[in-house]
């Protein structure tokens, strides 16, 4: 059979793309994060085997697709898209190497939408002509300076609860403290929250999962949100 490697998206249920809901819908085993709402999961169909990601190893990940691939159509359900910070790169491989086939589909990644989802663009022109996407789990083992020196916008994943650690570092290698910057939790979602400051009075987000975007688009935040309150 075959494994389908898909994106769930940012975290909206409605923003999985059409060809991610059909294969979700065509399952006979569901492997899926724990991110992934509870909405989707519950579209697979009924006699669809579930399978937590929980505390699984990666490569216990691995052996559960390659196992059930051989015999079932699996769907690999992933948070946002399989090659932004997902691992499915990994996945792939190894199915891959197993001689099982695969298929991807690509979601829709929060290094945009959950900043849009905020009145944030990443780009803008004028102000922004690019992005550097980073995951800041670990603060003190990124390349800080090089960050520091960057043009253009920063987009930090799993930053939320080092967001403070994180501006610390910034600061310290040149970044100004005025830059304008935002904590994003559970971006796209009906509760999301948005905390807007400068760098240098960041606080760590107490919901997760958190973005973390640094730059000055962030500022653009305040006339997108008088003008969409206009309009309504």
């Amino acid at each position: 059979m075959t494994v389908a490697l898909v994106g769930a998206g940012p975290g909206d249920p409605e923003l999985i793309t059409v060809r991610g809901l059909a294969r979700v819908r065509a399952a006979d085993v569901l492997v899926y994060d724990r991110l992934v709402p509870s909405e989707l999961v519950a579209e697979a169909p009924v006699h669809a085997v579930r399978i937590a990601r929980g505390d699984l190893s990666q490569a216990q990940v691995n052996a559960t697709l390659i196992e059930h691939g051989r015999r079932s159509f699996v769907v690999r359900l992933k948070g946002g898209d399989p090659f932004v910070f997902g691992r499915g790169g990994e996945e792939a491989l190894a199915l891959a190497d197993a001689g099982v086939p695969f298929e991807l589909v690509p979601g829709v990644s929060s290094i945009a939408a959950v900043p849009e989802s905020a009145l944030i663009p990443v780009t803008h022109r004028g102000v922004s002509q690019s992005v550097t996407a980073f995951a800041a789990h670990d603060v003190e083992a990124l390349d800080v300076a090089a960050l520091a020196r960057v043009p253009g916008t920063l987009v930090a994943f799993m930053g939320g609860a080092r967001a403070e650690r994180l501006a610390q570092r910034l600061i310290e290698h040149g970044k100004p403290a005025s830059t304008p910057a935002a904590v994003i939790s559970r971006g796209t979602l009906a509760d999301e929250q948005v905390h807007v400051t400068p760098l240098g009075a960041l606080v760590a987000a107490d919901e997760t999962p958190a973005l973390v975007v640094i730059g000055e688009v962030v500022a653009l935040r305040a006339a997108l949100g008088a003008l969409q309150r206009s309009a309504a």
